[in-house]
């Protein structure tokens, strides 16, 4: 597993070993290694490095790889897109030549993005995996670019998986995204930290929103049924609900122990945002027989009460 110590990985690990067995191996890396509280050690892998990333593979000859390692956020692939690109597309495309070479009866589960679909959505219908890629962004640019260099290279034997999660949210997730930087504020506003005003960017916009636990189990059954699967087939990974930015944050505020007054910031919004972006994943309930379990409130709740521990340590 490439980028595990990020927000998705140590989920992935728990549903993992709920679904393929308690007993699995999994080898865990990130770009610092080091030890991580809950996956143990962590291999040091920065995917840029071919050298390294053949290195590793050769040296643990996995049956199945999870592609986490990425620029995270949208913002900060806008604001540095050279490492977006040396990162999605060059390390994307060491680690497929890697097993290509090293470990040919791999699976590659490469985890890209709902947002390659870009302009598309403007068409206001559910995004399922036939709509064309029309990326606005850096980020959707290089994720685009890597999930299409995979989709070429199983003529050469690649055993890839595409999938493009859709927006998820969860416990440890950055303030660099909507939902915990709202709660992050609510929580620092609660404990006194900052002023009651929640400073807020576009709130119209529409988006498809899971739970961190329903994507990393969807993963973790892409990894079970593998085998009963196509090469370079495309999974999205979605609710198909849309929901109003606006209206997440009023289900937060209603959780709120203190009044708290609204105000716009314009340095919040980002020029590239799409009016509504929404995905069908009806392939992933009839491939895996997956389907997202947990409610929003239970998600946000998950997400806010992080935000408070989190903001009693500051």
């Amino acid at each position: 597993m490439t980028g595990s110590d990020g927000f998705v990985g140590p989920h992935i690990e728990k549903a993992l070993r709920r679904i393929c067995g308690a007993e699995t191996e999994i080898v865990a890396t990130s770009k610092a290694g080091g030890v991580h509280p809950q996956l143990g050690e962590m291999q040091a892998l920065d995917v840029t490095d071919a050298a390294a990333v053949h290195a590793t593979i050769a040296r643990n000859d996995p049956t199945h790889v999870l592609h986490l390692a990425a620029i995270a956020a949208v913002g900060a692939a806008s604001t540095d897109p050279g490492t977006a690109w040396a990162v999605h597309v060059g390390g994307t495309r060491n680690l497929a030549q890697a097993l290509l070479d090293h470990a040919p009866r791999c699976w590659l589960l490469n985890v890209g993005s709902g947002l390659i679909y870009g302009e598309t959505a403007k068409s206001g219908r559910l995004l399922d995996e036939s709509a064309v890629p029309a990326p606005v962004d850096d980020y959707g640019v290089t994720k685009a670019a890597a999930d299409l260099a995979l989709g070429a290279l199983v003529r050469r034997g690649l055993k890839v998986i595409r999938l493009r999660p859709f927006n998820h949210t969860g416990a440890r997730q950055t303030e660099a995204f909507v939902i915990p930087a709202f709660a992050m504020q609510i929580a620092r506003i609660e404990a006194g930290q900052i002023e009651p005003v929640l400073r807020v960017g576009n709130l119209d916009a529409e988006r498809d929103f899971l739970d961190v636990r329903d994507v990393a189990r969807a993963y973790a059954l892409t990894v079970q049924r593998s085998d009963s699967l196509e090469p370079g087939l495309i999974l999205n990974v979605a609710s198909g609900i849309p929901r109003r930015i606006g209206d997440l944050l009023l289900k937060l505020l209603t959780q709120s122990t203190v009044p708290i007054t609204i105000e716009h910031d314009p340095e919040r919004r980002r020029p590239s945002d799409l009016p509504r972006i929404i995905g069908d994943a009806t392939r992933a309930r009839e491939l895996l027989g997956w389907r997202p379990e947990y409610t929003l409130d239970d998600t946000l709740r998950a997400v806010l009460d992080d935000c408070r521990r989190r903001a009693a340590r500051d």
